[in-house]
């Protein structure tokens, strides 16, 4: 009998679990969302997260908080997503680096990339621009990679991370043009254009958002871009192929995930709002006119685009010979 009764005991506790869970679901969102960016503010990804928020918060009417966790390329913010309760209540706005690269990196990772997470949607992508500071004279590829080569132990490119898609960027172009360069990391993109700036590094691989006004202002030059069309907002930046670097194309994306377990009807909630932002003419055009894609779809589509990298970056790891440092 007392056995009978602990059993009963405990399954009305997993049905009240269960109910109360899938009440929760069903009323989501009732309270604050929090996104958590793993770079330092004014990179790309910190502002496709705030401006994935102020979508949101529309779409769903709940206030939704951008939180940045800086630190060892993004996995330290996606390791706080990984472990947080799955009820949709704390986001990543996810990276290639974090959610991609990184296994081929951190062999001793924190986080599975795949199992650990509930993609929802892609949210943009950008290529990278090949930048040089204001004590580089170079005006082209070509001159750059005479400099490079006059230089002792290379230029110094800088990145937002070791394994970052800025450090894989100069990574292939120091292996295409065939000249050594320094690797400089930093916590995010912001910091890497001041250094950029005072002159402290030479060159940068970045996306436009971080780049786009000081090369508009003519305090950077863009000598390139990885993409396989010229940016309409920078007509006059070339690509690789055009410039004699052929085979160098390179965009990375960013994307919104949750912890593993999220409920399917908060994914589709979550997914429904993100594409609906993303169509609006705020978000859409702040999107275009700092030089990204907005991508959006569903949440399978994400799912596809993470396994396919991680495989695709483990082989450039290898082929790089890119480590932590």
């Amino acid at each position: 009998m007392f056995k009978f009764k602990k059993t009963l005991t405990a399954a009305f506790a997993v049905l009240a679990i269960s109910v109360v869970g899938s009440s929760a679901a069903a009323t989501y969102p009732d309270k604050p969302i929090r996104i958590v960016v793993g770079f330092a503010p004014g990179g790309f990804t910190d502002v496709a997260a705030r401006l994935v928020a102020e979508g949101l918060q529309k779409e769903l009417g709940q206030p939704v908080i951008v939180e940045n966790r800086p630190g060892a390329t993004g996995t330290i913010g996606a390791d706080a997503v990984a472990r947080a309760a799955p009820d949709g209540y704390t986001l990543l706005l996810a990276h290639q680096n974090s959610n991609a690269v990184a296994p081929a990196m951190y062999p001793k990772l924190s986080y599975d990339v795949v199992k650990d997470f509930t993609p929802i949607a892609r949210v943009a992508s950008t290529a990278l621009l090949l930048v040089v500071g204001p004590a580089i004279k170079a005006q082209t590829v070509e001159e750059l990679v005479q400099v490079a080569k006059q230089q002792p132990g290379g230029l110094r490119h800088g990145s937002s991370g070791v394994g970052s898609s800025q450090h894989f960027g100069a990574a292939m172009f120091s292996q295409a043009v065939g000249v050594p360069m320094l690797h400089v990391p930093y916590k995010g993109s912001a910091q890497a254009v001041t250094d950029l700036l005072s002159g402290q590094i030479d060159i940068n691989f970045d996306s436009p958002p971080p780049t786009l006004s000081f090369i508009q202002a003519g305090k950077l030059r863009a000598l390139a871009i990885t993409s396989d069309e010229r940016s309409p907002l920078l007509p006059d930046v070339p690509t690789m192929a055009e410039v004699g670097v052929p085979g160098f194309e390179f965009t990375q994306w960013f994307g919104l995930v949750g912890p593993a377990g999220l409920p399917d009807n908060i994914v589709q909630t979550l997914n429904k709002a993100l594409n609906a932002a993303l169509t609006t003419p705020e978000v859409r055009e702040k999107l275009i006119s700092l030089g990204a894609t907005p991508l959006g779809g569903t949440s399978e589509q994400f799912a596809t685009v993470i396994k396919n990298d991680t495989k695709r970056f483990a082989e450039l790891v290898k082929q790089l010979n890119i480590s932590v440092e």
